[in-house]
C-alpha cells in the first residue's frame, strides 16, 4: 500500500510554533516513527505553504497512490480549490488536524474540504496521522 501525507501552511514549523496547541515534536521525527511502525506501507511526504503546490501534489499523486492524508492547515477553512482537487482524484483523502478544531475559534470549525474527503480525524495530536493511516488500511482491506 502507498500512502501520501500532505501538510499545508505553517506545518513545517511543528515542534517550534504554538507548542501548547501543536506539541513540541517535529513532524520529521514523528514521520520516522510512523514509517517504522508500518514497514509494509510506503509512506511519502510533502509539505508546502502554497495552495497551488498542494493542489499540484494532489493531482500528481491522486491517481497512483492508495490514499492521501491531508492536513491542509488554514486552507481547510478557505479553499474551494483544494476541495475541487480532492473531488478530481481517485485516491481516498482523509482530512487530519492535530488540534481539535471544533474546540478552537469559530472560523476553524468550518471545513471547505471535509465534504470532499472520505473522513476527518482531529484532536489527537500527531497521532491523528496514525489514526488516518489505520482508517485507510481498514478501508482498503474492506474493499478487497
Amino acid at each position: 500500500m502507498k500512502v501520501l501525507i500532505i501538510n499545508g501552511p505553517n506545518l513545517n514549523l511543528l515542534g517550534v510554533r504554538e507548542k501548547t496547541v501543536y506539541g513540541d515534536r517535529s513532524f520529521s521525527d514523528y514521520l520516522q516513527d510512523l514509517k517504522s511502525a508500518y514497514p509494509l506501507v510506503e509512506i511519502d511526504y510533502f509539505q508546502s505553504n502554497h495552495e497551488g503546490a498542494l493542489i499540484d501534489e494532489l493531482h500528481r499523486n491522486g491517481f497512483d497512490c492508495d490514499g492521501i492524508i491531508l492536513n491542509a492547515g488554514a486552507y481547510t477553512h478557505t479553499s474551494i480549490a483544494l476541495a475541487d482537487a480532492i473531488r478530481s482524484i481517485t485516491a481516498p483523502v482523509v482530512e487530519v488536524h492535530i488540534s481539535n478544531v471544533h474546540a478552537r475559534e469559530e472560523y476553524r470549525r468550518q471545513s471547505m474540504i471535509a465534504p470532499a474527503c472520505k473522513g476527518v480525524i482531529a484532536g489527537f495530536g500527531l497521532d491523528s496521522y496514525r489514526l488516518a493511516l489505520e482508517a485507510l488500511l481498514h478501508a482498503a482491506q474492506a474493499e478487497g
